[in-house]
């Protein structure tokens, strides 16, 4: 089981998965998490003979999750002095 999670197809298919769990709870959480499963995917399709550990891979999953999720809330957060405004009320 440990050396599963050395092989690169897993890894995109937990961004897959994870992709779709961020479809079905939107609001950014599971997206950042998708995107450092897929570029450590990536990284072990494109270096292979690295002797991957996976404490290793962990960091750099965590690492790649981390500045995809930071990326993410630049791009997509409100400017500086923006305020949300909402015209209408769901509950009336």
């Amino acid at each position: 089981m440990a050396d599963l999670w050395s092989v690169w197809w897993v890894w995109l298919a937990a961004a897959l998965a994870l992709a779709i769990i961020e479809v079905l709870a939107p609001g950014f959480i599971f997206l950042g998490f998708a995107i450092g499963a897929a570029l450590t995917g990536l990284l072990l399709l494109i270096l292979p003979g690295i002797g991957w550990t996976i404490p290793m891979l962990a960091l750099i999953f965590a690492a790649l999750s981390l500045a995809a999720w930071l990326i993410l809330r630049r791009s997509f957060a409100l400017r500086t002095g923006q305020v949300k405004h909402f015209e209408d009320d769901i509950n009336s």
